[in-house]
């Protein structure tokens, strides 16, 4: 079920008749919860005295809303903010009514909210909050009409006080490992309400019937409307009756076996259809078994017949499927990389997705995998390919995208150059690629600010062009989850100039593939050097290639792009700006926010003022 996001339209509608309160007091307050943050230097760091808040000199304190002079709201989203906030310094702001803490990276338990009771709306969604929260915990906050806990690891019991709250209207708790049954709430009071994906069981009260199937999903011991009806006579069985059907589930399996056995022997083939190939693979990354059979050599696993076995998706306007949907859809092998294979599969006429298989992510646990999932699944822009399901096992993992009919950005730059009607881009259309991926790197990293390299494995064929030559970002965000010693082999943030020298990557690391890839465009050039050392030359790096283009300007330029000479300034600028921000020095380069905007400034011909 959609959340609702808190806004500042939103606030407002929160917000009525304030009192004026002292702004010495408010100050105070403000530096002493600024305190509690302990990586606060940056995030906050117009948050400064001696000015007081709420007046037309501190006007851009981040996340500061104001209302006839008084505290207002707290919108500190996406910032990165770490430490144990310290609500008694927010308990002396009498007026404030919105606390939103969205997208941070606050641990530990819940805050005592109780001490804010005049406080109507707080969010705490997509952080690493974790514990029981007390029973009692909302308990006198009479004001709070939405509260958004979802997408962190709080466990226990739901805390029977919010039943008890006269205004709640929104109550968010989705992906967390809350226990237990539902408290009784009020016959259709709350109006926005998830619990999907916990560990939830019992019988849903009636107060909650009129909502859809949707916010109870993902708690396999949960029933009731708007779920399954819930069994209030249980079957009573005697020992031998058991028995008996023990015996005869025993004699069944033996008889499946054998009957597999023999299909496997006599259908057993040299060699697979590519569609056949795919399905096998899938059918690998969900099978229980280990080692598996070799789908090639035609031996079947025993672990066919199994029960369907769940995606997660992360988005609700896709139509759901599961693993037995995708060994029944037409597939077909669309590569096989360094991290695992890529599929298409059809499932029906109107839905197409295609299925990455990664090996080299066995080191994340269950709990972080599909935390990092869902914090991607969020991602919503033009420039990027949306996340829409994942499967979890130990060994393997599944991610499921939307199909984008088209081809990489690689494909078009580096294609058999010889063969007829290929795709030719000429400058505009570079230019406009450029400016999508710059976009949507941006918005990587304005979304997933707690990532140090939000992309961090951005090259040219991860880069996708649609019908319309629209460019979408593919295989981003995964430095958290791939094991280090093979993102260390193979990632492009780690072939960086300063994780060579330093062992680390920075902020300004996708920076640097992004002045990679631009060079790569303008030249039509493949930077093989490091990304494909020769044996003769193990040691090559990014330095060598970049300082190899330098070399050949001004006859640089892919000779495709067939510019007219007005065009060649602009190209030249564009030019620049990929030899900064791939400049050895991170302190040298522009940060992505200055990079994207020199980016934006470029135009397809220079104009001639008269």
């Amino acid at each position: 079920m959609a959340r609702t996001p808190i806004t500042p339209y939103a606030i407002f509608l929160f917000l009525f008749l304030f009192r004026p309160s002292s702004a010495q007091t408010e100050l105070d307050a403000l530096l002493k919860f600024k305190a509690s943050i302990t990586n606060n230097a940056v995030a906050l760091s117009d948050w400064a005295p001696p000015l007081p808040p709420c007046t037309a000199s501190t006007a851009n304190w981040v996340g500061l809303l104001c209302e006839n002079g008084a505290v207002a709201a707290l919108y500190l989203q996406r910032l990165g903010l770490e430490g144990a906030i310290d609500v008694e310094a927010l308990a002396q702001l009498p007026n404030l009514k919105v606390l939103s803490f969205t997208g941070n990276s606050f641990a530990g338990p819940l805050p005592n909210l109780a001490l804010l009771p005049n406080v109507r709306a707080v969010s705490f969604s997509s952080n690493k909050m974790s514990g029981a929260i007390p029973a009692n915990a909302f308990q006198g906050m009479t004001a709070l009409a939405q509260l958004d806990l979802d997408d962190n690891v709080f466990s226990g019991e739901i805390p029977a006080s919010l039943a008890g709250l006269p205004a709640l209207q929104e109550l968010m708790l989705q992906n967390n490992m809350f226990q237990g049954g539902l408290p009784p709430f009020g016959e259709g009071q709350l109006l926005n309400f998830s619990v999907a994906n916990n560990d939830l069981s019992g019988e849903i009260p009636s107060g909650l019937s009129h909502l859809e199937a949707s916010a109870f999903l993902g708690n396999k011991d949960l029933c009731g409307n708007p779920l399954l009806r819930c069994p209030h006579h249980p079957l009573r069985l005697s020992i031998g009756t058991i028995v008996m059907m023990l015996l005869v589930v025993a004699a069944a399996v033996v008889a499946l076996v054998v009957v597999i056995v023999i299909l496997c022997r006599r259908r057993a083939a040299p060699r697979q259809n590519q569609d056949e190939i795919a399905k096998a693979a899938v059918l690998v990354a969900h099978s229980t078994a280990d080692p598996v059979s070799d789908p090639e050599r035609g031996e079947c696993a025993a672990t066919a017949s199994q029960p369907n076995v769940r995606m997660t998706f992360l988005r609700e306007d896709r139509d759901v499927f599961d693993m037995t949907d995708l060994l029944k859809a037409s597939a077909e092998i669309l590569g096989s990389g360094l991290f695992g294979s890529t599929y298409k599969a059809a499932l029906s006429e109107r839905q197409i997705v295609v299925v990455k298989r990664y090996r080299h992510m066995g080191n994340v646990s269950r709990q972080d995998f599909q935390e990092h999932m869902r914090r991607l699944g969020r991602l919503n822009h033009a420039n990027v390919v949306p996340l829409v399901a994942f499967y979890y096992r130990r060994e393997e993992k599944l991610l499921v995208y939307d199909y984008i009919d088209k081809t990489s950005l690689a494909a078009v730059l580096h294609g058999n150059r010889s063969r007829p009607g290929r795709k030719v881009l000429d400058w505009p259309a570079r230019l406009s690629i450029t400016k999508g991926i710059a976009r949507g790197l941006l918005y990587l990293h304005n979304d997933l600010p707690s990532l140090t390299a939000a992309h961090g494995h951005l090259k040219s064929s991860n880069v996708i062009l649609d019908s319309e030559q629209t460019p979408l970002l593919t295989d981003y965000g995964l430095v958290p989850i791939v094991n280090q010693e093979h993102a260390e082999q193979h990632m492009i943030s780690y072939k960086s100039p300063e994780y060579k020298h330093t062992g680390r990557i920075t902020k300004k690391t996708d920076v640097w593939s992004l002045g990679i890839l631009i060079l790569e465009i303008l030249t039509g050039r493949f930077p093989s050097d490091f990304l494909k050392p020769k044996k003769d030359a193990p040691d090559a790096d990014a330095a060598t290639w970049v300082e190899s283009v330098a070399r050949d300007e001004p006859d640089v330029f892919d000779t495709d792009m067939a510019a007219e000479a007005e065009c060649e300034a602009e190209m030249v600028k564009l030019l620049r700006i990929g030899f900064a921000c791939c400049k050895a020095e991170v302190e040298e380069r522009p940060d992505i926010k200055e990079a994207v905007q020199q980016i934006e400034e470029v135009k397809e011909r220079q104009t001639v003022s008269i």
